[in-house]
């Protein structure tokens, strides 16, 4: 993050992986596409004014659909 939120934002540090990688990645194999560090919990901050907003920015950015899968939101203590 490179500048902190305006006024009515805050930062929320989001936990996820993807479940299609990790499963390959048990089975040595690899994702066509997404690089494997993806088996493990990958950390990002989010801006945004509540958790459910957070939740829906993440979601555009990790789609669920692509394996994306959110173990953890909290709201970060800036």
């Amino acid at each position: 993050m490179l500048h902190l939120p305006n006024s009515g934002y805050r930062v929320f540090r989001v936990q996820l992986y993807n479940e299609q990688v990790r499963s390959l990645a048990s089975h040595r194999q690899r994702h066509s596409f997404f690089d494997r560090q993806w088996a493990e919990a990958q950390l990002r901050d989010v801006v945004a004014r509540d958790e459910a907003e957070a939740w829906s920015l993440i979601a555009e950015r990790f789609p669920p659909e692509d394996g994306f899968v959110v173990e953890q939101i909290t709201a970060s203590a800036f």
